[in-house]
């Protein structure tokens, strides 16, 4: 994953780096604004809106006070060439009206300083999660999903799922095969703020159980560490 970090305070620029490439990020750090803007504006391409590029940008990690232009500034030139770069702001202003206007030029979430790394980490994570490209379609099995239509399929039947329902096994199907937390299925589906608790997770899993059950796919209980979607034995 990689991640370029804006901030002009270099103990905690050089803190956070070691602390994200810590966790297998790969960081770029820049001092200023101006900076920022100039090396988005060139590596674009690279960046942006081309997954898979060598390079590509996974997660902006921007403080608003910086110096040449704020971080605000460095967030509205970047939505205005279109970019989907996901942003996540660090600010030391926890004033409503701060927050508010750095979502509503495009950034994605935002930490009050001072802030707990973990946190950092995890929101990071997320963010990438969320925004990473996703196959139009998926399918194990005799299930399939259909990201661009919303539409899922056990054989020749469509079956009906409700949003979250249809969030929980889409992202149990782009992980087949292997083991996710309830808390990693939370963290991928929800937009930060919005609430899910773990026995939540448990009533989509039993629901969806219900209704994939002839799909020659099985949604496992590893107990003590989460699900883990597979055919199923006669498969």
């Amino acid at each position: 994953m990689h991640v370029l970090l804006v901030e002009d305070d270099a103990v905690l620029a050089d803190g956070l780096q070691r602390v994200l490439s810590g966790h297998g990020m790969a960081v770029d750090v820049l001092r200023s604004g101006t900076e920022a803007d100039a090396l988005l504006q060139r590596a674009g391409a690279a960046y942006a809106d081309h997954p898979g590029t060598a390079g590509e940008l996974a997660v902006l990690v921007l403080d608003i006070g910086l110096p040449g232009i704020d971080g605000f500034e460095v967030v509205r030139r970047l939505r205005a060439r279109g970019s989907s770069i996901p942003v996540l702001l660090l600010t030391a202003r926890d004033a409503i009206e701060d927050r508010v206007r750095g979502l509503e030029l495009g950034a994605d979430d935002y930490l009050v300083k001072p802030f707990a790394t973990p946190e950092l980490v995890a929101r990071v994570r997320a963010l990438a999660r969320r925004h990473a490209p996703k196959a139009a379609a998926l399918a194990m099995g005799d299930l399939a999903l259909d990201s661009s239509t919303k539409r899922a399929r056990v054989k020749e039947r469509y079956i009906e799922l409700s949003a979250r329902e249809w969030a929980v096994l889409e992202y149990l199907l782009q992980h087949g095969g292997r083991v996710v937390s309830k808390q990693q299925i939370i963290d991928a589906i929800l937009p930060w703020g919005e609430d899910m608790t773990q026995n939540a997770v448990e009533v989509y899993i039993s629901r969806l159980r219900l209704k994939i059950a002839d799909a020659g796919v099985s949604i496992r209980t590893i107990r003590g560490f989460g699900y883990m979607l597979e055919l199923a034995p006669h498969a």
